[in-house]
């Protein structure tokens, strides 16, 4: 396995946000990973941060575990693929996680 972990990519996803691919867009998506730290991505105003631990009220809670959340972050596995395989459970609006691969440079 690579040496890429959970907190590498909590801390890099905000430099690799792309803010013109998420005009008008407030929005929380909240990750629950079974193995590893809990954290979310908050989105507004065309900015993005990530927050270990759990948001209050967040817009879509994604549930995987650790190995399928970095696969699918470094683009080795479309998360299509890992939902329908049942790797990743999505919560809430369901239709904002489509949007998320958008919205960062690989």
């Amino acid at each position: 396995m690579s040496d890429i972990t959970v907190d590498k990519v909590i801390e890099k996803l905000p430099h690799r946000f792309q803010a013109d691919a998420a005009q008008d867009l407030e929005t929380v998506f909240q990750f629950m990973l079974d193995d590893s730290t809990d954290f979310y991505i908050e989105i507004g105003d065309g900015q993005c941060r990530t927050e270990k631990g759990e948001h209050p009220d967040p817009n879509v809670t994604l549930i995987t575990d650790a190995d399928t959340f970095i696969r699918v972050v470094n683009g080795e596995q479309d998360g299509m693929g890992a939902f329908l395989k049942g790797q990743l459970r999505a919560e809430g609006n369901v239709m904002l996680a489509t949007k998320l691969g958008k919205l960062f440079r690989r």
